[in-house]
């Protein structure tokens, strides 16, 4: 089955029961059980529930995966997959992650001895050198978010294996349809499905795939005994976003490139950050990797005060956090996504205040552009 098709019939897709194409919303907390103990394969929906179970069947086929698991958030995700270590573990972690990432890892975590280190791992060599006795997991994000470095996943498990750790990888900005983190040999992939995955800005949602029975199962027991379980309301909706998941990420592609192009013409960025670019940092490696480059952007206009001054005057680029949505949004990492990292550990990985980060939609092009074109020359 090609990826395409892929988003519409993988995984669970229908009713046996009824003949009903879409999977009903089973808006259901307890199930009837034939006798004591003896159920239909569900018994309370912390557990389980039919709707969520059936998305969980289509993250699992996107991924090429075992076993999928779905979420009632991001984070709620990342947790749980923290959750398979323990106290006095170490794991080792891309230095441009997400912020709420950050905050997890320094100011939750690190109360449960939980430990980590940073370091660039586009350069696999210091990732490798950041490992320890008590290193039992390697984190990835690629790209990274705001600034999109990209890391070599296969290289990233090569040392995975070499070391006996799990690799995890966040696959939230390149979505199943662009790039598939455990073909390439990584252990767990997560996704902020409130992003791409759902991509309507309206439902809040984590999703994981494994690649073995055994984290299967291991992953599963934390699932249901911490309980950050996604609803059947919200899963629906993740499921009704998948199936033009690989029409969204292909008009948004073909838009960010042409905004990519006028941005290079401007003299007001100093900067670009994209890995669709040929002088990006790892282009050729997510060339590579991945079969598109994504829909986000970070560029600089030089300070703060400019970038408020772009955020505020542009009409269809709307001023949120979040990003992956069908409309396109905008945002100062340093003071939003981000505000949650140091200042000095911003300007160390080159989060400036001048940065700027867009999620492109699927506006017309020529709008876009024209509205960042006005918005740079007010």
């Amino acid at each position: 089955m090609r990826r395409k098709t892929k988003m519409i019939h993988g995984g669970v897709t229908g009713d046996e029961q009824t003949g009903a194409v879409s999977v009903p919303i089973y808006q259901v907390s307890t199930y009837k059980q034939d006798s004591v103990g003896n159920h239909r394969g569900y018994e309370y929906s912390r557990t389980g529930n039919p709707t969520r179970a059936a998305l969980e069947s289509v993250i699992a086929d996107l991924e090429n995966g075992k076993a999928g698991f779905a979420f009632g958030s991001g984070m709620a995700a990342i947790s749980t997959v923290m959750m398979l270590l323990d106290s006095g573990d170490h794991i080792v972690m891309t230095d441009d992650v997400y912020g709420g990432t950050y905050r997890l890892m320094t100011k939750v975590l690190n109360r449960f001895n939980l430990n980590h280190s940073y370091v660039d791992t586009s350069y696999p060599e210091k990732a490798e050198a950041a490992i320890t006795d008590k290193t039992k997991a390697l984190y990835v994000e690629t790209p990274t978010n705001p600034l999109l470095k990209i890391t070599d996943i296969a290289k990233m498990a090569e040392i995975a294996k070499k070391h006996d750790l799990l690799l995890i990888v966040d696959n939230t900005f390149a979505t199943p349809y662009w790039q598939q983190p455990l073909d390439l040999g990584a252990d767990i992939v997560l996704h902020s499905a409130t992003k791409y995955i759902g991509g309507h800005s309206d439902v809040v949602a984590g999703l994981v795939a494994v690649h073995s029975s055994e984290l299967a199962e291991r992953i599963h027991f934390i699932q249901n005994s911490v309980g950050g379980v996604l609803g059947p309301q919200d899963s629906w909706l993740l499921m009704r976003g998948i199936k033009t998941l690989a029409l969204r990420m292909e008009a948004i592609e073909a838009n960010t490139k042409k905004i990519v192009e006028f941005l290079q013409g401007h003299d007001q960025v100093s900067s670009i950050y994209y890995p669709g670019l040929s002088d990006h940092r790892g282009h050729d490696i997510a060339l590579g990797q991945a079969q598109g480059f994504g829909g986000m952007i970070s560029f600089d206009v030089g300070s703060g005060e400019r970038a408020e001054k772009v955020l505020k005057t542009v009409k269809y680029f709307t001023l949120a956090e979040s990003l992956g949505a069908v409309e396109s949004l905008i945002s100062l990492p340093a003071k939003m996504t981000h505000a949650s990292i140091p200042a000095d550990r911003r300007a160390e990985l080159g989060i400036t205040d001048g940065l700027i980060r867009i999620s492109v939609g699927i506006e017309d092009s020529e709008d876009l552009v024209e509205d960042l074109k006005q918005a740079l020359n007010e």
